[in-house]
């Protein structure tokens, strides 16, 4: 049996809000990051060549617009049949206080007496969750991830449908925690990482379900602007 790899697309540069830590944002790509989906699409299809694998007919993506327009341009030039969309693979949630700005959430904090400041770096600690409701860490998100992305790829190998790479389209953040749930980084490592906008890094499974890092480069951080991921 062939081996079943995930490659795990971050979306493409889109309309960010500035200074808005929340990845629920409802905008679309920029035409830059639909730049950067077609280069990722075009290196997906040289590794596809150079390795005698073929592309799952289904790629699963988050519900977000960036990450649905990501999909869209993958879809094309792989000739994908189908494109399904999924609540597992969002970015870490900030519950209700979504879309708001820094400045804006940490005052509710401030001015609510029932909890405490948060660390300088919350955005980007794996462990906090804000106070919030509906809201979640990173490390939450990452596991939620890591469970779609375990799933679906061993129905991939219960049913003999090796030598195959699957596409999850979605977030940074909560891509690099599925993958340090899934056993492949070093959770140090995390916050020193970011994922290239709109292409992949390949995790591999093997039929006892382990994994491995197979191929792609994930991002070095060079600025702190990095941490809103």
């Amino acid at each position: 049996m062939g081996q079943s790899v995930a490659a795990f697309v971050r979306h493409g540069d889109y309309r960010q809000l500035p200074d808005t830590p929340s990845a629920h944002q409802p905008f679309g790509l920029t035409q830059e990051g639909r730049d950067q989906a077609k280069i990722g699409a075009r290196e997906l299809l040289d590794m596809v060549v150079r390795h005698g694998w073929h592309i799952v007919s289904v790629i699963d993506s988050s519900r977000m617009l960036r990450a649905w327009q990501t999909a869209e341009i993958y879809a094309s030039a792989c000739a994908a049949e189908t494109i399904e969309s999924f609540d597992a693979l969002a970015e870490r949630g900030l519950g209700c206080a979504a879309n708001l700005s820094v400045a804006q959430i940490e005052a509710i904090l401030r001015e609510d007496r029932r909890f405490d400041t948060p660390p300088s770096n919350w955005k980007a600690d794996s462990d906090y969750r804000l106070p919030l409701q509906g809201a979640e860490s990173l490390l939450e998100a990452g596991h939620r991830v890591a469970g779609h992305v375990d799933e679906r790829m061993a129905e991939l190998i219960d049913t003999g449908d090796g030598g195959t790479v699957k596409l999850f389209i979605g977030h940074g953040a909560a891509f690099r925690h599925a993958a340090f749930h899934l056993g492949v980084l070093e959770l140090e490592r995390i916050a020193r990482l970011s994922m290239y906008h709109g292409r992949a890094v390949y995790l591999a499974r093997d039929m006892d379900g382990r994994w491995s890092h197979f191929d792609g480069e994930w991002k070095e951080r060079r600025a702190s602007r990095d941490a809103m991921d």
